[in-house]
């Protein structure tokens, strides 16, 4: 009993629903068609650098818009944020791919979290401000990501289809897992 896979890679569209008879699931599919544009060794090498470094980054300047105090969350007011909400969208729609891939993309945002309190910690310190660190992390990785795609001599998944912003992230964890031989 199959229930059928729908593709449109063309477009990049790639429903959740796997081939009872041995196909691919979303995650791979989504996987091979980043892989398409990620051959080349040194953009491989690059996007290992640049990926984690812009999730920090965008983590970080989301965590920076002010975040209402509301009075029912009592003293849970400071832990919630703006990037809770982003944390926990990624985390179900990893988990709706691979959910391996999300418990460790989870615990990769919770050190990347921790990081973002250290910064704050250091502005209330006289240190520079979250935002502005972070915006000059995500400026410096971005121009490394267009010079990866310039080395590699394709264009960015993302331009095809917006998804692939938040593939990139496990595309990494999946390469690591593959190299360990750890199935997810």
């Amino acid at each position: 009993m199959s229930s059928g896979k729908v593709t449109n890679t063309k477009q990049g569209n790639v429903s959740s629903k796997t081939n009872g008879a041995g196909g691919n699931r979303a995650v791979d599919i989504y996987f091979a068609k980043y892989a398409e544009s990620h051959q080349n060794s040194t953009n491989e090498a690059i996007h290992f650098i640049c990926i984690p470094l812009i999730v920090f980054s965008l983590l970080g300047l989301i965590w920076s818009i002010p975040f209402p105090y509301l009075k029912f969350l009592g003293s849970y007011n400071g832990v919630f944020n703006w990037a809770s909400f982003l944390i926990a969208f990624s985390i179900y729609y990893y988990l709706k791919l691979s959910p391996v891939l999300s418990y460790i993309m989870l615990l990769v945002l919770f050190g990347f979290s921790y990081a973002i309190i250290q910064l704050e910690l250091w502005h209330k310190a006289g240190g520079p401000a979250l935002w502005l660190v972070c915006l000059i992390i995500f400026f410096i990785s971005w121009v490394g990501q267009f010079i990866g795609h310039k080395i590699e001599g394709k264009k960015p998944s993302f331009l095809d289809d917006v998804k692939f912003l938040l593939i990139g992230p496990i595309y990494l964890l999946h390469l690591i897992l593959k190299r360990l031989k750890i199935k997810y």
